[in-house]
């Protein structure tokens, strides 16, 4: 129970943080992401640390994808002309140098490593400041997708504790159950029904297909992310948040619903 009160009076504040920079505006909510995104690349280099195979230049790769990020997240934050962003791809290519001198063994995975982490962490998190960017109190689209995210994360986790017989992967996550996850679907739709009353655009339609594509996107990305700890043999990403572990054991799902959510809103526009 204690673990239980921890990881609630975290997840509260942590929630009250994100909605409240989002709500207060586009540039305070687009600084918040940008902090967490910087936050989970360097849990996501620090995975590798005791690797045997992978080797890693840590510095390097994380001020490269920092540079590469907050170029990205400045350019669409302000508004800057799009053409600004061919500017990333020397930056890229230029890292790919760093294997020809560090005499390494095994340069394929270290380089692999550091391209997952442009496709895990950045591409989401740039997705979130735009959609953030394209977001108003009248359509708060960042804030609705996470408030789905949560929700299913929540009633999943309430639902496979109560109700939970049905192993739904068990090689990678034993804890998670199909009843979790049906319950967690009911929730995330009920939720998306009520956002829906505060959006204008965006009508029920949208948010119930929000919510049957962000609750499964959400439990896929809570599965990917075990399944990189078991491979690396570790339990959490890192210890910065009580209860919780770390910024990737909390954004797990959101990095890979945000995609999809992101790619609804910009057909369903």
């Amino acid at each position: 129970m204690s673990n239980i009160l921890l990881r609630a009076i975290t997840g509260f504040f942590f929630i009250g943080v994100i909605v409240g920079a989002l709500w207060i505006g586009n540039l305070i909510g687009s600084i918040v992401l940008t902090l967490f995104a910087i936050l989970g690349l360097n849990e996501f280099f620090n995975l590798f640390n005791n690797h045997l195979k992978i080797s890693i230049n840590k510095n390097a790769a994380l001020s490269s994808s920092t540079i590469i990020f907050l170029m990205l997240a400045l350019i669409i934050t302000l508004k800057y002309d799009l053409k600004y962003l061919i500017i990333i791809i020397p930056i890229i290519f230029l890292y790919l140098l760093i294997e020809l001198y560090r005499k390494k063994t095994n340069p394929i995975e270290n380089l692999g490593i550091y391209a997952l982490s442009l496709i895990y962490i950045v591409i989401p998190f740039i997705l979130a400041i735009h959609l953030n960017v394209l977001s108003s109190h009248q359509e708060p689209l960042v804030i609705g997708m996470f408030l789905l995210i949560w929700t299913n994360d929540t009633f999943a986790y309430l639902s496979g504790r109560f109700f939970g017989k049905t192993k739904l992967f068990e090689r990678i996550s034993p804890k998670k159950t199909w009843e979790g996850t049906i319950g967690g679907i009911i929730f995330t739709i009920i939720v998306g029904i009520s956002i829906s009353f505060w959006t204008i655009e965006y009508n029920m339609l949208f948010w119930i297909i929000a919510a049957l594509i962000v609750a499964p996107c959400s439990i896929f990305g809570d599965l990917l992310e075990s399944l990189f700890k078991r491979s690396l043999n570790i339990k959490d990403s890192g210890n910065i948040l009580p209860g919780h572990g770390g910024i990737l054991d909390r954004f797990d799902a959101a990095i890979y619903a945000i995609p999809f959510f992101y790619t609804l809103v910009i057909i369903y526009s």
